[in-house]
């Protein structure tokens, strides 16, 4: 059988770069396979990606070298129109997708670029929509759609067309845990009855492996570093080296002495052959010993029974109670649509409860304005790119002082301890443009924390990040907390997140507040996380499967050893 992707000695330098992002690829993708791309931010898994649907070099220009062919075509040749014809890309931000007023009109798009006949085009757009399940949504505007709704419609969109390879760019990266299992069920199931190529491009690996994949391909420094069946992968450190999580479970063994092997099936912990590894397991839940508790410290923020609806009768938060102590660090989680971002809001005061009282430090903050809730309650946004208003660095972190006034001297001050903290001093004098996705996220914390607030709200803080990234971002957030005693409220829909770093998580599912409790209890918890759209954590599954009884207790010790092992590493990077 001949490939239908096939690279051959392939290189490619963008214009505007010094160095090759490809490097010497040799890599062939044959019809109706499955493959997972993964690879840490810059290593060239998105150019890869970009050169197989003729985006490069049509969008981005460039100078290549070897061959490339996608079903016999030349991508540089064919041009983005023709290759829109074999490869379907479905963004990681579905908004960039939608063209028409309704879904159907999107879904449609294609169909009536070709002058497909209108009762031809009804029945084509009726069988995709039946394929991904939107039938009933046809006559919405794309707007109005949650998220997992919007990945659907743009799979219609290009499932449409008939093409012969589905391209995916970070399919999870603004999805729900639960949302996010059902679009790999269901690009699962596209590739089983449509017999279409699929290639897939995930930070996420553990929650893409909830579904087969044939091979994964780990792309580093622009060169193709492994590409092997995912058994056999697991059973390596090359993950590690490259800088990417591996699942947590795999992680657990390692931590438990285990050495993994490609014949016990580690891709899926439900079905993993772990009788060599039970006892190990077991001796390491055994000898890990959880600290001791620390005594509560006085509230720094209170909600008291609050009620909100943005159309009267139809509410979106319902009785939500609960207490924030100073210098704890905790997750907001549930589905999308379930109120968290609302509650954000209402915290910061961009709009009123209909019902309840909002405290801080045990004083109602009902009278007081954005601007006054601004300088004690800081909001970082998912995007900084909706943050920052000033092209340099200095000008963007000074502008909250400079409205309010405070004398040139002192900004100056604070601003460079501010920059000091959050690692961004060298780059003062910069343009904000200049600055990586990780570093402008830093900015617009900076230009928050330079007010001094005592709670730092945080909406997905890293969402689109891989693992490295992820990892500096929350070191960075961890020691904003333990040294200098900030309150942070996180809201993710990262459970590795969720359970790595924060110590408690209030659950909203429906508008209520169904939960307050640990990590561990609650990714344990099997109605929570359904009513939720969480995802249960594999380390349960390995728990129960080694015979461990109290499996949120061997969750607490897995978070603990790896919070161990991560001070440990950062003391010896410090040395």
């Amino acid at each position: 059988m001949l490939p239908i992707i096939e690279f051959k000695n392939y290189t490619f330098q963008y214009r505007s770069q010094k160095e090759p992002t490809l490097l010497d690829i040799n890599l062939a993708i044959y019809p109706g396979e499955k493959v997972l791309i993964v690879g840490p931010s810059g290593s060239g898994k998105s150019t890869l990606a970009h050169c197989v649907n003729g985006m490069v070099p049509f969008s981005f220009a460039g100078e290549s070298s070897g061959s490339l062919t996608v079903s016999g075509k030349d991508p540089a040749k064919t041009g983005i129109f023709g290759m829109s014809k074999t490869v379907g890309t479905v963004l990681q931000d579905t908004d960039g997708q939608f063209i028409g007023l309704t879904v159907a009109e999107d879904v449609a798009f294609a169909l009536e670029n070709d002058c497909v006949p209108q009762d031809k085009m009804f029945s084509l757009v009726d069988e995709v929509a039946e394929v991904v399940d939107i039938k009933t949504l046809l006559h919405h505007a794309p707007t109005e759609l949650s998220g997992g709704q919007k990945q659907r419609v743009s799979m219609a969109g290009v499932l449409v067309d008939d093409v012969d390879v589905l391209l995916f760019d970070e399919p999870l990266a603004n999805l729900d845990p639960a949302t996010g299992k059902r679009a790999i069920d269901l690009i699962d199931r596209i590739h089983k009855e449509k017999k279409k190529t699929i290639l897939i491009i995930e930070h996420r690996l553990e929650d893409v492996l909830y579904r087969d994949v044939d091979r994964i391909v780990v792309i580093g420094e622009g060169r193709v570093v492994a590409d092997c069946k995912p058994d056999e992968l697991l059973a390596t450190d090359i993950l590690v080296k490259e800088g990417i999580r591996e699942p947590l479970y795999v992680t657990a063994l390692k931590h438990a002495g285990c050495t993994l092997r490609a014949e016990d099936l580690p891709q899926h912990i439900e079905s993993m052959k772990l009788d060599r590894y039970r006892e190990r397991v077991q001796a390491w839940y055994e000898q890990v010993a959880l600290p001791v508790a620390e005594p509560a410290k006085e509230p720094a923020l209170e909600v008291l029974d609050l009620d909100f609806s943005y159309i009267s009768g139809n509410p979106i938060l319902q009785n939500i109670r609960f207490c924030i102590r100073k210098g704890e660090m905790i997750s907001i989680v549930g589905k999308n649509g379930a109120g968290k971002s609302t509650l954000s809001n209402l915290i910061c005061g961009f709009i009123n409860p209909d019902r309840g009282k909002i405290l801080l430090g045990g004083s109602d903050i009902a009278d007081k304005s954005i601007k006054e809730r601004g300088e004690v309650i800081g909001l970082v946004m998912q995007n900084p790119n909706q943050m920052i208003s000033k092209p340099m660095i200095f000008d963007e972190v000074a502008l909250g002082l400079a409205v309010r006034g405070v004398p040139e001297e002192e900004i100056k001050e604070r601003v460079y301890e501010t920059l000091k903290i959050c690692g961004l001093y060298p780059f003062r004098n910069w343009p904000v443009s200049a600055l990586s996705f990780g570093q402008k996220k830093r900015v617009t914390i900076a230009s928050i924390l330079v007010m001094n607030p005592q709670v730092l709200i945080l909406d997905e803080p890293t969402a689109g990040q891989d693992y490295k990234h992820y990892t500096e971002i929350m070191e960075f957030l961890k020691e904003l907390n333990e040294s200098y005693g900030i309150t942070i409220i996180m809201i993710t829909h990262d459970m590795h997140l969720m359970l790595e770093y924060t110590d408690r998580a209030i659950v909203i599912a429906d508008g209520k507040l169904i939960a307050d409790d640990t990590p561990a209890h609650v990714l344990t918890d099997e109605r929570i996380a359904d009513q939720a759209y969480l995802k249960k954590t594999s380390l349960y599954d390995l728990a129960v499967r080694c015979g461990i009884a109290d499996a949120p207790g061997f969750v607490d010790r897995f978070i603990y050893f790896e919070r161990q092992v991560r001070e440990h590493g950062r003391q010896n990077s410090d040395v």
